[in-house]
C-alpha cells in the first residue's frame, strides 16, 4: 500500500540523513550520469540532459529506457546514478533495495496525464473511468456499444507488465481484474501511439507527451461528472484529470556531486522545458514537497 512505501521513504529520509558518507559520490566521476527507467519519460530526459550539458559543456548524461521497473531495478543493482519511473516504487522493492545496500530517495519532477488514445476518425471523444475499464477487461468488445455504429470489434493496446503506466493503468482503471483477452501489449508508447493512427478501431493509453495525429479521450471520474481533456495543464493541476500521475526520480543515497546537480536543473530551469516533451511542471504542492526531502536531507537547494 502507498501508506507503507511512504512509510519506509520517511524512515529513509530521516534516519539515514544523520549518517555521513551515504549517497553517490561522484569523486573521480570519469563517466556520463546514467539515467535509465521510465520508457513514457524517456523523451523527457532526453530533453533534460540535452539542455543540462549545453549548459555544461563538460557534463555528460547518458539516458536510457526499458520501462520503469527496469530502471528501479538497476538502482537497486547500483547500476545507474538515477531511475526515471512513471509509477512509485513497490514496498519490496524498497526492502530489496535496502537488502544490497541501496538506499533509496524519491523525487517528484514532473507530471503526466495518462492520455488514451483512439483514430482520429473515430467519432467517440469522451469516456468514463468505468466504461474504459469496461472497454480494457474485454466487457464490451464493439464500438456500437459506446455509440458507434459503424465501428467494428475494438482492438485494446496496452503497455507491456514491466511499464510503470502499466502499473498506473492496472491499479487505477483495471483494478487489478484481467485483461481483454486479445490484448495487444506494446513495448512503448510510440509504439501504441504508431498502432492507434493505423488501426480505426484502436483504442490504447500512453504518456500525454507521445499524442500525435490521434484522438486523445476526454475522461470523466464517472456518468455525473464533467469530462476532462489530458491536453491541459489545468486539469493535470487541479486534480480533474481523472489519471493523471506525478513522474518520479529516485537515487541511491543522498544525492551529491553531479546527481544533485543536475536534480537541481531538472527541478529548476528543467520545469521550464517540461512542455517540450510534452509533459507538465510541477504543481507548487510538489515543489514545497520536494524542498521538505531537501531540508531534511540538510541540502541547501537552489
Amino acid at each position: 500500500m502507498r501508506t507503507k512505501l511512504i512509510s519506509l521513504s520517511l524512515v529513509l529520509i530521516l534516519g539515514l540523513s544523520v549518517l555521513s558518507g551515504c549517497g553517490n559520490g561522484d569523486e573521480g566521476r570519469d563517466r556520463a550520469l546514467e539515467i535509465q527507467g521510465s520508457d513514457t519519460m524517456v523523451n523527457l530526459n532526453q530533453t533534460w540532459a540535452e539542455e543540462y550539458m549545453d549548459k555544461n559543456q563538460d557534463k555528460q548524461v547518458s539516458v536510457t529506457g526499458g520501462g520503469s521497473g527496469t530502471g528501479i531495478s538497476a538502482l537497486i543493482n547500483d547500476n545507474v546514478d538515477i531511475a526515471g519511473s512513471s509509477r512509485y516504487m513497490k514496498e519490496e522493492e524498497i526492502e530489496e533495495a535496502q537488502n544490497n545496500d541501496v538506499n533509496v530517495y524519491e523525487f517528484k519532477v514532473g507530471q503526466d496525464g495518462l492520455a488514451v488514445g483512439v483514430h482520429k476518425n473515430n467519432p467517440i471523444d469522451k469516456m468514463t473511468v468505468d466504461e474504459l475499464k469496461k472497454v480494457f477487461t474485454g466487457e464490451v468488445t464493439e464500438w456500437s456499444e459506446l455509440g458507434w455504429e459503424d465501428g467494428g470489434t475494438i482492438e485494446v493496446y496496452s503497455r507491456q507488465s514491466n511499464s510503470g503506466t502499466y502499473v498506473y493503468f492496472n491499479e487505477n482503471i483495471m483494478d487489478g481484474e484481467d485483461w481483454a483477452s486479445d490484448t495487444q501489449f506494446m513495448s512503448g508508447s510510440s509504439a501504441i501511439n504508431d498502432a492507434l493512427q493505423n488501426d480505426e478501431n484502436g483504442i490504447g493509453y500512453y504518456g500525454v507527451g507521445y499524442v500525435d495525429g490521434v484522438t486523445a479521450l476526454d475522461v470523466a471520474e464517472d456518468e455525473g461528472s464533467e469530462f476532462y481533456t489530458p491536453l491541459e495543464q489545468e486539469n493535470i493541476d487541479d486534480g480533474d484529470y481523472p489519471i493523471a500521475r506525478p513522474l518520479y526520480f529516485y537515487t541511491n543515497g543522498v544525492p551529491e556531486e553531479e546527481v544533485l546537480e543536475f536534480l537541481e536543473f531538472v527541478l529548476n530551469d528543467g520545469q521550464d522545458i517540461i512542455g517540450d516533451a510534452g509533459f507538465y511542471a510541477l504543481t507548487p504542492e510538489y515543489e514545497t514537497k520536494n524542498e521538505e526531502i531537501f531540508q531534511e536531507l540538510d541540502i541547501e537547494f537552489e
